[in-house]
């Protein structure tokens, strides 16, 4: 069973068309890049995989329960980090924490226990009882995607989760996530316009101007000429 399937979904902003009839699908234990310019429909495509918008065209199902018709039971399967930060500054890493699991209706205990696993699992640990303003942003965001993690979701959902980052806070979250699909079995869904994030096992879905344009193994993709090139000649009528 794919943890994400998407068939033949459309999205218009009055007469804009944003997504031409996407279809996908995110198997567990897969990572898979979303590559598309600024402008290409990734965020709207996010919106409508969490119901911030509804689609009227076309199907997601999260690990088989219809988005439409049970939404509840397909968003609780799925944790999201969105690409503008959502912290409590004022709150500590630990309180982080503690407050979305009661979202979830985990106990006092339970909530406590699984942030000592998640923070653990992004090396985070150390800092449970750091307020959130004195992260640094490479660890800000390990913050959100270890609360994505506390309900345990089976499909993580990452929205440009490097913008902003230097360079070793990128390479840190992208390697920490690969980790998540490879040795957790997650599914992954990560958003970007940045090649060198992907790498060459990665499956890749480029999307330009609200459809997808090809998909596959970033290796098998790329070939000789490299993923970056390959990419920026299909999105060469990209606006910039």
């Amino acid at each position: 069973m794919a943890a994400l399937d998407v068939a033949d979904l459309s999205f218009r902003y009055g007469k804009k068309e944003a997504l031409k009839g996407v279809s996908f699908a995110v198997q567990p234990g897969e990572f898979c890049a979303l590559l598309g310019p600024n402008g290409a429909g990734k965020s709207t495509l996010f919106a409508l995989l969490t119901r911030l918008f509804v689609a009227r065209e076309g199907r997601i199902a999260v690990m088989g329960q219809d988005l439409q018709a049970k939404p509840r039971a397909a968003l609780a399967q799925m944790g999201v980090v969105f690409q503008q930060m959502t912290l409590d500054l004022d709150l500590s890493v630990a309180r982080n924490l503690a407050y979305f699991g009661a979202l979830h209706g985990l106990s006092r205990r339970e909530a406590a226990l699984r942030a000592v696993e998640v923070l653990e699992r992004l090396d985070m640990l150390e800092r449970a009882g750091e307020k959130a303003r004195d992260l640094n942003g490479g660890h800000r965001r390990r913050l959100e995607i270890a609360r994505a993690l506390m309900h345990r979701p089976r499909l993580l959902l990452l929205d440009e989760p490097t913008v902003g980052l230097d360079a070793r806070a990128r390479v840190a979250i992208t390697a920490h996530v690969h980790a998540l699909a490879r040795e957790d079995g997650l599914a992954v869904l990560w958003a970007t316009h940045l090649v060198d994030e992907v790498a060459p096992d990665d499956t890749v879905l480029i999307l330009h101007r609200g459809e997808i344009l090809q998909s596959g193994r970033a290796g098998e993709i790329a070939q000789e000429n490299g993923l970056a090139a390959h990419f920026l000649a299909l999105t060469e009528d990209a606006v910039i």
